[in-house]
């Protein structure tokens, strides 16, 4: 693999190469953009792409007829809108359809409510097709979190009250398991949880049963249903009881869900996590990554860290194993278990989680964001914990090919470096700073300024930080329409200040407006600074440079004014109008 390439992805051209995190993040997506809008055009314009003139045809290759081909008004006709997904359109056929006294059999009119829940009442766009089939397994997606609300999660959709679902649930003549099931999946999946769980008890009412996805869903809003850690895992496991009672079988999808919830359950999530795995075991349920994942957040949460055993145990297994997408939450488990091992600050553990992740086609499980996050949290334990000469072979390889480095990467290999005693590598990192566009984040600039400028370093080093540092003054005095203009900081000014005196460009730093410019803008120089200047001062024999040092002290109001006063009589032969 070429380090220096950007990913597959994206167009080999200069022009379109992301730059950054954020640029990888809005090229990707723009890229997905441009599929979906291509699908949008060929869903609402059929007619334009209805002519074949490959030779030979090959159907698979061809657009998807998405013209409804059954006209007039019939059961028919109705099945053919909801296999095209079409939600408004098989609303209205159905009412039509009622209107007129024509039934509609109880599986047609399940078949429409799968639909309508899945999409949550809205019309189905490119790309949520590819995600679930309608009526499977709706509510297993992640939930993201939030202050506890009885009934409320946020959703990428909200569930409307008297919707078309509910409306047309209500007048069905005859309601079967799957009604109630579909209604309480799609409550869950679009944030009506409360609404969720009176409809199952609707459900058990009317002795009916449900099936596992529907006890899946139900487990899974449970947090949003109890406020208390302790009344959440007694509701969780009601659930569990009435599945047993019910004689329905748990599946994988049914622990994770389980273990979802006690993530959200303090204390006796951590005491009951271990105990939901054995009983995976006990079933003959092998774990899935979300599985992991889940449990290692709920272990190593907070700042009582578990001790590694657990996390080396779960790479074992998953190191043993080859697995295929099974949970929409399958993608964390390696960005978490990174994680895991900063907190520890466990190094071989990290290389450990690398090698499984590297193995086969578990790669796949990152995509752009996650990948990003994995290795950024890689190479900040690589800075914390790794000699340096390693540090920079993994930057090398990783830098741009495999992720971009954030500005929290950049100050943690300039403290490396630092550690390690090798800061003349920084004017390379400030080169990959400009690249990447950190070149005026101004946490990063003042680390940089205060790396260069904290000892003296050989000439053929000073000269190279006093490039650095001409190139940093240039962007403070950049004005570009786009951008507000970047402060500088005392620090910052000090520091440009003295690596220009020590690479011998001491009339440059006072006639560019450095030193003088600690007057303009109301900044106080340290005494660092002033001595440096009085040393360059001395060295060239330059009385007037002196004698303008000390005016500026005194003008600035500054405690040392007085030393530099003596130490100028003291050292320079003055004039009598000098002194």
């Amino acid at each position: 693999q070429d380090p220096t390439a950007a990913h597959y992805m994206f167009q080999d051209d200069p022009f379109l190469m992301p730059r950054n995190a954020a640029n990888s993040r809005l090229f990707s997506l723009s890229k997905e953009s441009g599929r979906n809008a291509a699908k949008y055009i060929i869903k609402q314009f059929p007619q334009y792409f209805d002519k074949t003139f490959a030779e030979p045809n090959i159907p698979c290759l061809m657009p998807e007829t998405l013209t409804p081909q059954i006209e007039g008004l019939s059961e028919e006709a109705l099945k053919e809108r909801i296999h095209l997904r079409r939600v408004k359109d098989s609303v209205d056929l159905f009412d039509q359809l009622i209107q007129a006294g024509t039934p509609v059999s109880l599986e047609t009119t399940n078949s429409l409510l799968d639909l309508l829940c899945f999409y949550g009442d809205g019309e189905s766009t490119p790309g949520k097709e590819d995600l679930e089939e309608p009526g499977v397994n709706a509510s297993e997606q992640k939930v993201p979190k939030r202050e506890f609300q009885r009934g409320s999660q946020p959703s990428g959709s909200r569930w409307r009250e008297n919707n078309n679902a509910e409306r047309i649930f209500k007048i069905m003549p005859e309601r079967n398991a799957d009604s109630y099931c579909t209604m309480i999946r799609g409550m869950v999946k679009h944030g009506a949880s409360a609404e969720a769980y009176d409809m199952y008890i609707g459900l058990l009412n009317e002795r009916h049963k449900a099936d596992v996805h529907t006890f899946n869903a139900l487990i899974t809003a449970v947090p949003y249903l109890k406020e208390r850690f302790l009344e959440r895992w007694e509701l969780a496991k009601v659930f569990l009881n009435h599945m047993a009672q019910q004689e329905v079988q748990p599946n994988l999808l049914t622990f994770n869900a389980l273990l979802k919830t006690l993530r959200r359950c303090g204390g006796v999530g951590r005491s009951m996590a271990l105990l939901v795995i054995k009983e995976m075991e006990a079933l003959d349920i092998e774990p899935s990554l979300a599985t992991y994942d889940h449990l290692l957040f709920i272990l190593y949460r907070g700042a009582d860290l578990c001790p590694s055993g657990i996390i080396s145990e779960v790479l074992d297994d998953v190191g043993k194993r080859s697995f295929t997408p099974q949970d929409p939450d399958d993608a964390n488990f390696f960005a978490t278990a990174m994680q895991v091992c900063c907190d520890l600050k466990d190094i071989k553990l990290a290389y450990r989680l690398n090698k499984v992740m590297e193995k086969g086609d578990n790669w796949k499980f990152l995509d752009m964001d996650r990948l990003n996050a994995y290795w950024s949290k890689f190479f900040s334990l690589l800075c914390m914990m790794e000699q340096i000469d390693v540090v920079l072979k993994w930057y090398k390889e990783m830098s741009s090919s495999l992720f971009y480095p954030t500005p929290k990467n950049i100050l943690d290999l300039l403290q490396a470096l630092d550690a390690a005693n090798h800061l003349e590598l920084i004017p390379s990192v400030w080169e990959d700073m400009k690249q990447l566009g950190f070149n005026r984040r101004q946490d990063l600039l003042e680390e940089l300024l205060s790396l260069m400028s904290r000892e003296r370093h050989p000439d053929e080093v000073q000269l190279a930080f006093a490039k650095c540092a001409e190139e940093i003054k240039a962007v403070h005095e950049q004005t570009r329409r786009e951008q507000s203009l970047l402060e500088w900081t005392g620090s910052a000014l000090g520091h440009v200040a003295l690596l220009f005196s020590r690479a011998g460009r001491t009339q440059e730093a006072w006639y560019v407006n450095m030193m003088e410019h600690f007057q303009q803008i109301n900044r106080i120089p340290t005494d660092q600074v002033m001595d440096e200047f009085l040393n360059c001062a001395k060295q060239t024999n330059c009385p007037d440079d002196a004698i303008k040092l000390v005016k500026l002290a005194a003008s600035l109001g500054l405690p040392s004014s007085q030393r530099l006063k003596n130490r100028t009589e003291k050292e320079f032969e003055l004039s009598e109008k000098q002194k």
